[in-house]
């Protein structure tokens, strides 16, 4: 049992007769775990259209990891406004289109799910790196930024204050310098003084 005759991977071998030692995959086998029966949840169409639906409930936690991993994955390009000016677009990468666009805003939630899954013109695809359900979640969160730039007075419930300015102990910061001007806020601190001939500095 110590040495077992085996063979290495794709080496031709005589016992079969097509001489491969690596047997082909039964037709109709699936991988444990990868059945994708639900065929809506991984592709985001419906037949060769784009479905508008989510394929599941959109709670406050979809909308928290959606935006997490937008930002994450998405914001480089797109911004975390989505308006397509992301740091490497400043840096000369090509510009995306803005999310606040007419095409976008009226395109249906599942284009966004299959450009994620299969990528559009420079855009590469994020299905290794991100799974459907969290692709799902961006894309709901790519139509809350949507409808965050476009939102009126009537669309906020009856009854329900409008915040007129961030509420107390919130600071909004001001725009990151991407361009590398020097600020007071970017400027490095200002080193201390050397002491003079091995001496103690003066306070």
């Amino acid at each position: 049992m110590q040495n077992q005759p085996y063979y290495r991977p794709l080496r031709e071998n005589d016992f079969y007769a097509d001489k491969r030692s690596a047997r082909p995959i039964i037709q109709g086998t699936v991988a444990r775990g990868h059945l994708d029966a639900d065929t809506y949840f991984y592709t985001g169409k419906i037949g060769s259209n784009d479905g508008d639906y989510m394929p599941f409930p959109v709670t406050a936690e979809v909308m928290a990891r959606g935006q997490q991993r937008f930002n994450i994955y998405c914001a480089p390009c797109h911004s975390e406004l989505g308006d397509g000016n992301g740091m490497i677009v400043q840096r000369g990468f090509k510009h995306p289109p803005s999310y606040n666009t007419e095409r976008l805003r009226k395109a249906p939630i599942g284009y966004f799910f299959d450009v994620m899954t299969n990528g559009f013109g420079a855009m590469p695809d994020y299905a290794e790196q991100v799974p459907p359900q969290d692709r799902w979640a961006i894309a709901a969160y790519i139509r809350a930024l949507q409808l965050s730039q476009h939102a009126s007075e009537s669309d906020v419930a009856s009854g329900e204050p409008i915040a007129k300015q961030p509420p107390p102990g919130v600071m909004v910061s001001p725009p990151f310098d991407t361009q590398g001007a020097t600020t007071a806020v970017s400027a490095p601190p200002k080193p201390n003084s050397a002491p003079a001939n091995g001496g103690e500095a003066k306070p």
